[in-house]
């Protein structure tokens, strides 16, 4: 069809640029593989002002990371709303939804969960789907979502750590291991798969074999977003400290792996903040506190730094008004 695109997925797109396919497509792999570059979809709606998809994707993802340019791209994609595609339609009812005020978390899983079923290769949508239902403490909707779009997915990569995670929260590890090591299997990269299996190595209390699995994965890690990256670092430390490793080493990753992410221009610092002080409490609880009373000092120094505390301000109150910002804090603490 003239003027129609496919995107990843194999769905139309109202596009005649390719460069805006590319882009959006490119946005669609930050997204699954916890990258640094999400702002590639920026350029989606530079290279076809008219996209509707391209416009609706880029104002969800500007509602967190700069909310006063969200408007403008939400009017671009309503404003060519009946020229769009039925895929476009039916993203754009889904995000639309995340993007106003008030919310409701059951309405916004019923909206991904119909996308869903009329469109179920659409990974990017189900991951948005999962995040609300982590929020929620709903795994068993979670799991739900995977299993209702595995059957068109069979041998897509980042499915089988998607469906991992959830069944690592309702208690199912064999369930979990299996589904992680299929998705490491398809894909040596797929990071979401590389945290299930270390999940279910700690659960197994197999310290030494999770440090030694992560840290040869770790060599992938430096694409990661700052929160994959630490928090992928974060475990490390832990299996250390929980195998009675010398502290020492704990201190090394703290250093070497999750403060040293700051170091980085792109870094996002809240997200470093939040692994550093979960490693932090963690080290506290085993009574090793002392040994980082110079770290926690810089910790708490950047936390109650004022600037950085207005920035966070600023963050929450959009948050509040605005629930998709909720879908890009990924915040897998567990």
């Amino acid at each position: 069809m003239e003027g129609v695109k496919l995107d990843r997925w194999g769905y139309e797109v109202k596009t005649s640029s390719d460069s805006c396919i590319s882009s959006i497509n490119a946005y669609y792999h930050q997204l699954l593989s916890y990258g640094r570059y999400r702002r590639v979809i920026l350029e989606a709606a530079v290279h076809d002002k008219d996209c509707v998809l391209a416009n609706i994707l880029a104002a969800h993802f500007l509602c967190s990371s700069d909310p006063s340019k969200a408007p403008s791209h939400m009017e671009a994609a309503k404003s060519r709303l009946e020229q769009a595609t039925s895929y476009e339609k039916a993203v754009f009812e889904a995000l639309n939804y995340l993007i106003s005020s008030n919310t409701d978390d059951d309405v916004a899983v019923e909206l991904h969960s119909k996308l869903l079923r009329d469109f179920p290769r659409d990974l990017v949508s189900l991951q948005r789907a999962q995040v609300l239902c982590f929020y929620m403490g709903r795994p068993d909707l979670s799991l739900g979502l995977v299993q209702q779009v595995l059957p068109q997915n069979q041998q897509e990569n980042y499915i089988y750590g998607m469906l991992a995670f959830p069944l690592l929260e309702l208690g199912r590890m064999a369930d979990a291991e299996n589904a992680a090591k299929k998705g490491f299997e398809i894909n040596k990269q797929d990071f979401w798969a590389q945290h299930a299996l270390c999940h279910v190595l700690q659960y197994e209390c197999c310290y030494k074999e999770a440090v030694q699995f992560m840290e040869e994965c770790s060599s992938s890690w430096s694409l990661c977003s700052s929160f994959m990256l630490t928090h992928n670092w974060w475990h490390v430390a832990l299996c250390y400290l929980e195998g009675h490793s010398p502290i020492i080493k704990v201190r090394e990753v703290y250093d070497h792996h999750i403060w040293k992410e700051l170091e980085r221009i792109d870094a996002v610092c809240a997200e470093v903040y939040l692994n550093a002080l979960g490693l932090l409490l963690r080290v506290y609880v085993r009574g090793e506190l002392d040994v980082f009373e110079d770290r926690l000092k810089i910790l708490a120094a950047c936390l109650t730094d004022q600037t950085f505390n207005n920035e966070q301000e600023e963050a929450t109150s959009n948050a509040r008004s605005n629930a998709a910002c909720r879908s890009h804090i990924r915040v897998w603490t567990r």
